[in-house]
């Protein structure tokens, strides 16, 4: 999906968040449960993008509505790869959104910084709703 890499290149958080669809679900390589929603989706894209350092795409692969996005970036001086693989619906938003990573040792630095950041994120985005 090349608009949603677009927007993840130039780090534009509001063309991401117009990108997801209301009901979308985000899988998260860290945690078991899915998260649902466009706002809380977006809350952790912002997120993961203060966690990921020089965080770049290196393969696209685009099969219909399904779609796969393959990076390479590093947290903490560990070499991370990884792939977001999405699903669009009818009206090409994205409805299904999975990260997986690897290896083992940088999952669970992910894991670790963003526990605090998506802590930030969400206290963040309580003030901002109240």
């Amino acid at each position: 999906m090349q608009a949603f890499r677009d927007a993840v290149e130039a780090v534009d958080h509001e063309a991401i968040e117009r990108l997801l669809a209301d009901d979308v679900v985000f899988r998260s390589p860290v945690a078991f449960a899915p998260y649902s929603g466009r706002a809380m989706t977006a809350g952790i894209l912002r997120a993961v993008f203060r966690v990921f350092e020089d965080f770049r795409y290196v393969r696209q692969i685009d099969d219909g509505a399904d779609h796969v996005l393959v990076f390479e970036a590093q947290i903490n001086g560990r070499s991370v790869h990884g792939c977001d693989i999405l699903h669009t619906n009818a009206d090409g938003l994205i409805e299904e959104f999975t990260v997986m990573v690897r290896p083992l040792s940088a999952a669970n630095a992910l894991a670790e910084r963003m526990a605090d950041e998506f802590a930030a994120e969400m206290k963040r985005m309580d003030t901002s709703s109240q």
